[in-house]
């Protein structure tokens, strides 16, 4: 069952501006592994970022350097969450997180789908 849903557009120059004004940000939105990726990158993992909080349907309990974006050996792009935002994804009863993510012409987008596991058709929305 679809528990949520949340997309994310970002403009790359413009976050690459946004880095560039304010380096503290870099420490602040990502891991120190995504911190080594490219701009293009890294506005795609801060869109799927966003894209997730959309889909929780709101940022209570979450912090964004527990929201890390892997890749699978396959390139396929995953989250790997700890923390506090762990436990608030798991007590919003979502078993599974369907990732996303792309970038082209100056653009990058993340479209992410929450799903709940076989106990989340009775729980209450």
């Amino acid at each position: 069952m679809i528990l949520g849903i949340g997309v994310d557009l970002v403009d790359i120059p413009r976050f690459e501006r946004s880095l560039s004004r304010t380096p503290r940000l870099l420490p602040r939105l990502f891991s120190p592994a995504e911190r080594l990726l490219r701009p293009r990158s890294l506005a795609a993992r801060y869109a799927a970022k966003e894209a997730l909080i959309k889909a929780l349907g709101g940022s209570d309990d979450v912090h964004w350097t527990e929201i890390e974006i892997v890749s699978e050996p396959s390139g396929r792009p995953r989250f790997a969450l700890s923390g506090s935002t762990a436990a608030a994804v798991a007590a919003r009863g979502i078993a599974t997180v369907h990732l996303t993510m792309s970038h082209d012409a100056g653009l990058a987008i993340a479209y992410v789908i929450a799903e709940g596991g076989a106990d989340a058709a009775g729980a209450a929305p």
